[in-house]
């Protein structure tokens, strides 16, 4: 077994390659481009969640916080004329630099979770493809398959998600790789 310590290199590189990656991808690529739509009536909208005074949060519509609710003639009433939606509504914008933070610090920790996992089924010495197979199947998980609940629960397209799948798949890729060059030998 390969001591956790002993990854402290490709844990921090990983997660550097990664975030340049995403960077790349996000700002360079056209892939995301088409995540989100623009609101028909945008300036409308805005004005009118403005006038509501909504705080910053997640927000269903309609609404019910249990299977009663759920069966309530106002609420199948509701849900029957429709729109439902999901909304996550910022009253501020926390500006990129928190993001990013917190974005490297997620990366950080898949990137530890990938070495967990890593130090319990490889040994030191152990060849890069056999490292750079398990390892990218472990990163895939974490970075990609999350995203399959957005489409499942909340209606994301799943286009999107699959976009997110091939991100998953490149930052999977690199994290395998950096793992497998700087397995302990």
């Amino acid at each position: 077994m390969v001591p956790l310590a002993s990854l402290w290199l490709p844990i921090v590189v990983s997660a550097v390659i990664v975030f340049l990656a995403s960077w790349i991808v996000h700002m360079f690529l056209p892939l995301h481009r088409s995540d989100y739509a623009k609101l028909p009536n945008e300036d409308a909208v805005l004005d009118a969640l403005r006038s509501l005074n909504i705080p910053t949060g997640q927000y269903l519509a309609p609404y019910a916080n249990s299977p009663a609710q759920m069966r309530q003639p106002e609420y199948l009433e509701k849900r029957k004329r429709g729109p439902t939606f999901f909304m996550t509504l910022a009253t501020t914008e926390p500006g990129m630099g928190k993001s990013l933070a917190q974005w490297f610090v997620y990366l950080l920790v898949i990137s530890l979770i990938v070495a967990l996992a890593a130090v319990h089924a490889r040994v030191a010495g152990a060849p890069y493809p056999t490292v750079f197979k398990f390892v990218a199947l472990v990163a895939f998980t974490a970075y990609a398959l999350a995203h399959a609940h957005q489409s499942i629960w909340a209606r994301q397209a799943w286009r999107t998600t699959a976009v997110y799948f091939f991100d998953g798949l490149i930052y999977a890729l690199l994290t395998a790789g950096v793992f497998g060059w700087l397995w302990p030998r």
